[in-house]
């Protein structure tokens, strides 16, 4: 088994909306804003190279959208899927299976490529799709607050083409969902997010979306204006926090534009970041 960090691009979100109630005082010491109170985020994903499978876990951002749509965010950077596929050795035909945390487009624009002026299609045609009939549904009839995260030419096109799949859930943490993978289930950033705990060289790594976006993120309160349910991501984050505390987890950090990985500990003050490196860096000797 091999895993392989890939970053997708780089973009800026609103830092008020990245940490909802807390002050710019406070956040910016770790996640400083520019002229705009724009931060900077990255979006990478995880590559897993599995006897025959290849497994993509989240896709990025994509590059279908309208320019009106892209000016919103700023995105900079010349890292892409493609090119850092392609210097893995990789095509998009050689990933098996497309697991998608959840359905926001910065999570799933990379899966659909636009093919002509009006239609879609699957950006890795031999995958297997997966996300939660839960989930799923919740994305397609979207609430008026998420709408604009949804997006339907994300999204339909992937069971259009029948190659879709749902993890059943069966209470919040569902063992061996895929191979070595089991999945901790949370619904306050979004209705079934799921946040993949991979078993790898002795260590289990957790690819941490949307549930912590950065070491930024780290204390309780820091919750994102985004959260749809944030009490629930609260209780979730610091249930999750002390578990990965306890038992040393490897947090791969999808958004943090400045850390890739880090692991925590527990301290008078509650659960606090402990290190920050590469995976590269944490890996290359084990």
């Amino acid at each position: 088994m091999k895993i392989y960090p890939l970053n997708t691009g780089n973009f800026k979100l609103d830092g008020g909306a990245m940490f909802g109630v807390v002050p710019k005082s406070l956040w910016s010491r770790t996640n400083p804003a520019d002229e705009n109170n724009m931060c900077s985020w990255s979006m990478r994903c995880l590559l897993i190279e599995d006897e025959d499978r290849l497994i993509l876990i989240d896709t990025g951002i994509g590059d279908k959208q309208s320019e009106k749509f892209f000016s919103y965010y700023y995105l900079f950077g010349e890292d892409s899927l493609l090119g850092n596929l392609g210097k893995l050795g990789f095509t998009p035909d050689d990933i098996t299976d497309v697991f998608l945390t959840h359905l926001h487009f910065d999570h799933c624009g990379g899966a659909i490529v636009q093919t002509g002026e009006h239609t879609y299609q699957p950006f890795f045609k031999n995958a297997t799709y997966w996300s939660t009939e839960r989930h799923w549904n919740w994305a397609i009839k979207p609430n008026p607050r998420e709408k604009a995260s949804f997006l339907q030419e994300n999204i339909l096109p992937i069971q259009e083409s029948g190659q879709l799949k749902f993890i059943e859930r069966s209470g919040d943490y569902v063992k061996n969902v895929l191979p070595n993978i089991d999945v901790f289930f949370v619904d306050g950033h979004t209705e079934s997010q799921m946040i993949p705990h991979i078993h790898y060289k002795g260590k289990t790594v957790v690819f941490m979306a949307d549930l912590l976006p950065s070491v930024g993120h780290i204390p309780l309160p820091y919750v994102m204006g985004y959260d749809t349910r944030p009490l629930l991501t609260l209780t979730e984050k610091e249930l999750f926090l002390n578990r990965a505390a306890e038992n040393n987890y490897i947090l791969f950090l999808e958004h943090d534009y400045t850390n890739e990985c880090c692991t925590l500990a527990q301290t008078e003050k509650g659960v606090r970041l402990k290190e920050t490196f590469t995976f590269k860096d944490m890996f290359s000797s084990l």
